[in-house]
């Protein structure tokens, strides 16, 4: 096996560049969470309560995420016969890196190429106060039904706006919503970014052998964002005193009888929320800030047009991506959809305690936040998402049974084979395919061809599944690749910690 053992790092060529696989036991995101996962755990168990399993499977998948060691593919190359190994990823949805690069470029794409149709898309972004980010956090039902109401509400002003311009006939708007459940400083942060149609499809009677048409509206205005957001704060309001909170104020703190519960996994999505810390000797204090230069604890305000506030609620509608704006609709889809960490913002100081750069300032000048290893475990585990819940959601003309979808989403292409056998069999299996290689991905996104041999420029093809430890070790050893995997360092004892 030709391998450069001078480096321990196996290699892949590039189009453009070099892809190397990583080495996340080097990585800051790695390190911290080796070092104090289980010691989190411990303090659980100390404190008599227990980590959701949900959370516990993310951490333990992640420390073998990309380790050679765990287990991994052989490549071979079909003209040179050159082998490569590609260690097995966790494929969770949680903080891995990695993993969440894959689903960010797969989704961005399934969007674009599959769903939106070439009309106009509009983002709307709507942020709620610290009390129902974490409402919808903890309930699925509530943020569902929160989810049906915004949609109406917008889904209604289009229509209204269809309406001004003559337009009589039911028109069909559509969107997909896209929910993220963290923001910039690594807290717990619900909110909803909304991909609508700028207008809407109607079908009418001498129309239907044709299909259906597209009626474009005139984008809203900063007066129109106000009355919507305030419409938009009102309704959840509403709907959240139904379900039992708020009978007095939004803007209170939160929930006494959700915070009041033994759940280990409430407590740290409350302090998330807060920005506080909710296990250790800091306990119940805020999170540690750089660069600080007044006493201020709140963000810059929102600015900009087509903005508004209201009730501590957020609406923001200026991005909007032009039909022939493929390329930038991508982009956003892509943003929309990325992990919840990023590596390029982390650093790890000699004490161990890691830094945060903030993408945006505070009001009051904070550019980066310090935490603990164990501060920075417990703020991964809050932003962990319940098993079965969709974060990305389709209604509408775009919504899966939809009469019209079929009509208006983009048709894909016929594979082009020499022989009409193996092109049934392509588009057979294209069909049942609904996931995209990532090596596609990497060619799509980030230029790189993985697929290449790094020898002479064949293909290269998968020969076998390495899982057994024995094999393993054996194949790792003559490479002089580690053949073990990384040390998880234990938990601490109750001792060395203190708890307030």
């Amino acid at each position: 096996m030709g391998h450069d053992t001078s480096d321990t790092q196996l290699r892949f060529q590039g189009l453009s560049t070099e892809y190397r696989p990583r080495r996340p036991e080097e990585t800051v995101l790695y390190q911290p969470v080796a070092k104090n996962y289980r010691t989190f755990e411990g303090i659980a168990e100390c404190e008599g309560k227990r980590v959701p399993r949900h959370v516990s499977q993310e951490f333990q998948a992640f420390l073998k995420c990309g380790i050679l060691a765990h287990g991994f593919l052989r490549l071979s190359c079909t003209d040179c016969k050159e082998e490569k190994l590609v260690a097995f990823s966790c494929k969770k949805r949680g903080f891995c890196s990695s993993c969440g690069g894959r689903r960010m470029a797969e989704s961005a794409a399934h969007l674009v190429d599959e769903v939106f149709p070439k009309v106009g898309i509009r983002q709307w972004v709507l942020s709620f106060p610290m009390p129902v980010r974490f409402i919808l956090a903890k309930n699925p039902t509530i943020q569902a039904q929160c989810l049906t109401i915004v949609h109406r509400a917008i889904t209604h002003f289009i229509r209204k706006k269809a309406k001004q311009k003559g337009f009589k006939a039911r028109l069909h708007p559509g969107a997909v919503t896209l929910i993220q459940r963290f923001g910039g400083s690594l807290n717990l942060n619900v909110h909803y970014h909304m991909l609508f149609l700028e207008g809407g499809y109607y079908q009418t009677e001498s129309s239907l052998e044709q299909g259906p048409k597209f009626w474009w509206i005139d984008p809203p205005t900063d007066a129109e964002i106000q009355v919507m957001v305030s419409t938009l704060a009102i309704r959840v309001i509403r709907c959240l005193k139904r379900n039992g909170y708020f009978q007095d104020d939004v803007e209170g703190a939160l929930p006494e009888e959700e915070m009041s519960q033994e759940e280990l996994f409430s407590g740290l999505q409350a302090a998330s929320v807060q920005s506080k810390i909710a296990l250790g000797e800091r306990q119940g204090q805020r999170v540690r800030r750089l660069g600080s230069m007044g006493p201020s604890d709140f963000h810059s305000e929102l600015k900009g047009p087509l903005c508004a506030m209201a009730a501590g609620f957020s609406l923001h509608a200026e991005v909007y991506c032009a039909p022939w704006e493929r390329d930038k609709l991508e982009k956003l889809c892509r943003y929309i959809a990325r992990p919840a960490v990023s590596e390029e913002r982390l650093k790890q100081l000699p004490s161990g305690d890691i830094v945060l750069k903030l993408k945006t300032k505070y009001s009051d000048g904070t550019s980066h936040l310090l935490f603990s290893g164990l501060e920075f475990v417990e703020k991964l585990a809050a932003l962990v998402p319940p098993p079965r819940i969709h974060l990305t959601r389709f209604f509408g003309c775009l919504a899966p049974h939809a009469k019209l979808r079929s009509l208006i989403v983009p048709k894909k292409e016929e594979p082009q084979t020499q022989a009409n056998a193996a092109s049934v069999e392509t588009t057979e299996k294209s069909k049942r395919s609904k996931r995209r290689a990532w090596a596609e991905l990497l060619a799509r996104v980030f230029d790189i061809d993985v697929k290449k041999c790094s020898h002479c420029g064949g293909e290269l093809k998968i020969i076998a599944a390495i899982i057994e430890v024995a094999a393993i070790r054996k194949i790792l050893g003559h490479l002089g690749v580690p053949d073990k995997p990384p040390d998880i360092a234990p938990a601490r004892l109750p001792t060395q910690l203190s708890f307030a």
